[in-house]
Formats: C-alpha cells, sequence, structure tokens
C-alpha cells in the first residue's frame, strides 16, 4: 500500500488584514484575534475607533509582519503566550512613536527609525502612538538565546551597541515595503528575503551577545552566511556613492573578517565588488530615468564612479547602451 506524500509546503506569500474590513464596534475585538494572540489588548477611550492594517509573512521557524495602526495600549506577560509559541521579537518602528513600561530599567521611548528587542513573555505595557508603523521579524526564543548567549529582555539596539543595527533596520523596511505590495515579487522571492532576514537578524544578535569578544568565531549551529551576505548589501546600498570602498572597509560595515565575506558572497557565486558594481550600476540607471536632464560626469561622482569613461563603458557593457543613449530613449519614451 503506497502512503499518502505529505501536503506540500505552503507558498509564503503575504497575508493581509485590516480593520476596515470589519464593523467599527467590533474592529478591536478583531484586532485581537487576527494580530494580537500574545497580548492583551486594552480598551480604548470612549468614542475613539481602531483603524489598523496588518501584513504577514510566515516561515518555518519565523515569521515577518508589518502593521500600522491608531493609537492603542497593550500588555504582555507569560500567561498570555500560548503553548509552543514562545517568540521574541526584533522590530523597527518606521513611523510614529512608542512607549514601553517593562521591568526596572527597560522604560523605553521609540521613535521612528529604532531598532528593538521585545521578549512578549515578560510583564510590559505598550502604548501605541498614532500612525505607529511596526515592522519585525519573530524568532523563537530558543534561537534567540542561542545567538544572544542570555535570556533576552525588552532593548534598544542602538548603532553604538550593535554595529548590525542598521543593516537589520534596512532589511526590515525593504522587506516591508515589498509585503505591503502585494504581487510586486514571487513567493519564491519572498521566502529568499524572509530566509536573510532571519539570519540577518541573528547574526545582528550573536554579534550584540558577543560584544568584546572576536565577533566572528565559526557557528556550527547557524549558517551565518546568508547573514553576512544580507547584511552586506544593506550596508552597500547605504554607502554607494563612497568612492574608494573596497572589501575591507565592506567587511568593517558588515561586522566580519574579508575571508567571511568572500565566502557569503562566494555560497551564491557572486563576487564582492561585482555586487557593489552592479548596485552602482542600477542607482546610475534608477536616476537616468527619474531626472529629465543628464549630467554624466554629476551622475557618475554620485553613484560612486571615480571615472567618467570607466562608468561609461562599464553601463554600455551592463546595459547595451550609453547613458546619454540611455537617457534619450527614456525620456522620448515618456514624452510619447
Amino acid at each position: 500500500m503506497r502512503s499518502t506524500p505529505p501536503p506540500p509546503t505552503p507558498p509564503c506569500v503575504p497575508e493581509h488584514w485590516s480593520s476596515r474590513e470589519v464593523d467599527p464596534s467590533i474592529r478591536l475585538d478583531y484586532w485581537r484575534d487576527v494580530a494580537h494572540n500574545w497580548v492583551d489588548v486594552q480598551p480604548l477611550s470612549p468614542g475613539d475607533a481602531l483603524d489598523a492594517s496588518w501584513s504577514l509573512l510566515r516561515g518555518e521557524d519565523c515569521f515577518f509582519g508589518t502593521k500600522r495602526s491608531t493609537a492603542y495600549e497593550m500588555r504582555t506577560s507569560p500567561r498570555h503566550v500560548p503553548p509552543g509559541e514562545d517568540m521574541v521579537v526584533l522590530s523597527l518602528l518606521e513611523a510614529g512613536e512608542m512607549r514601553l513600561n517593562a521591568a526596572p530599567g527597560e522604560h523605553q521611548h521609540a521613535t521612528a527609525g529604532m531598532l528593538g528587542l521585545y521578549a512578549p513573555r515578560q510583564e510590559g505595557c505598550y502604548r501605541w502612538g498614532e500612525g505607529a508603523r511596526q515592522t519585525y521579524v519573530a524568532l523563537p526564543r530558543s534561537l534567540v538565546l542561542g545567538a544572544l548567549g542570555r535570556e533576552p529582555g525588552n532593548l534598544l539596539l542602538a548603532p553604538r551597541r550593535c554595529a548590525l543595527a542598521p543593516a537589520l533596520a534596512a532589511q526590515l523596511a525593504h522587506l516591508g515595503l515589498l509585503a505591503r505590495q502585494p504581487g510586486r515579487v514571487s513567493a519564491q522571492e519572498y521566502a529568499g528575503l524572509l530566509d536573510a532576514t532571519r539570519a540577518l537578524a541573528l547574526l545582528t544578535l550573536r554579534n550584540l551577545g558577543r560584544q568584546g569578544e572576536a565577533v566572528d568565531l565559526p557557528d556550527v549551529h547557524e549558517d551565518l552566511h546568508a547573514g553576512r551576505y544580507a547584511a552586506a548589501l544593506r550596508w552597500m546600498e547605504r554607502e554607494v556613492h563612497r568612492h574608494g570602498l573596497d572589501v575591507a572597509a565592506i567587511a568593517r560595515g558588515t561586522g566580519c573578517s574579508r575571508s567571511r565575506l568572500y565566502e557569503a558572497f562566494a555560497e551564491r557565486g557572486q563576487t564582492v565588488m561585482g555586487t557593489l558594481r552592479e548596485l552602482r550600476l542600477q542607482r546610475a540607471r534608477a536616476l537616468i530615468e527619474q531626472d529629465r536632464r543628464l549630467h554624466v560626469g554629476a551622475l557618475s561622482w554620485r553613484c560612486g564612479f571615480a571615472s567618467q569613461s570607466d562608468f561609461s563603458k562599464l553601463f554600455k557593457a551592463r546595459f547595451g547602451l550609453s547613458p546619454s543613449d540611455w537617457h534619450r530613449q527614456a525620456w522620448v519614451g515618456a514624452a510619447g
């Protein structure tokens, strides 16, 4: 007798919820059910109505979410955490503010751009401001404990404390933007981005937990290359305009050695400097298509190319047209 094959793995596609789908009188209960099974959402002030939306991507042992809401308050404690869902959240506040009153020494006032680590099993009161947008990745506490080397608590991840915080924040914002735009990328691409976000989050925690130690030690439990690769991409995107970038500078920005960085890119059949060149050329093409006026020398400098001649040759080799011809084609098409 032939056994039944296992069900296929669900595709990694965004799921979306909005409180506008239901009557205002039941929106808070709806929001509790779909978005907050780990916490206790508090009643709103008389006359207030909740307006909130949430997009979610599910992975095998993590998930990613991005949500926006009017002002409301929620409370966390061990009794609200369902069995088997003991997760820790790495969260970027993209807009608005959040005030957290938790254990002594853990009071926080997070504003737009801040990245934090939060443990829903800890006692805490979270007050979300009007228009707050949170983008986050949730990981099992056991994974976070292994990466961090200690019990996770509520903590703001300032760049001075955690060198990879800006890279993780950029990765969360990048995935959040895509998750809020259905059909922008394929399910396979979403899955790859979620895996990279998970890996970068664990690498960030690992480096945070090893402050003052050698942060690039081998780890037999996690493949860290995916995290290093994602961190390097985000760092290069932010610094792509800088001239004279080399592998040593990129490795420092990524928080690893040059050899580890080479390995992370080689695993994907890429080179570090080849990827940087591609990012610069893609940036140049986007700028050409956005601006009706073109000054090739200024453009090449903005995109990190010290030589206008080298830039023009590389651009034509990559896209088949010179920068001037690409600009002419783009704007003639736009005029027509």
